[in-house]
């Protein structure tokens, strides 16, 4: 269980409500506030892939969700795919 894990938090671009595809990142503020609070240090990385979100933990994806699954802003301790996010990571090697 890594603590204090450097964690790249891949995402794709998705279409928000009224505005264009773009790399948005109000829906990851909840997870990255979540891996945060724990100590990890978290690095935002764009990919190409659309509507995509990957938590990458010494090389290996621990974590994958779409985008538009998560919770919009918070600080994530009300979403269930943020905690499920924050045990991947503590369970990576």
């Amino acid at each position: 269980m890594p603590e204090n894990a450097i964690v790249f938090l891949r995402y794709g671009p998705y279409s928000a409500v009224g505005l264009s595809v773009e790399h948005h990142t109000f829906r990851l503020q909840g997870l990255q506030a979540v891996l945060t609070e724990d100590g990890h240090e978290v690095i935002l990385e764009k990919i190409d892939d659309w509507s995509v979100v990957e938590l990458v933990v010494n090389g290996e994806v621990v974590f994958h969700c779409k985008i538009k699954d998560l919770e919009f802003g918070g600080d994530g301790k009300l979403d269930p795919l943020c905690e499920e996010a924050r045990r991947a990571v503590m369970n990576a090697y």
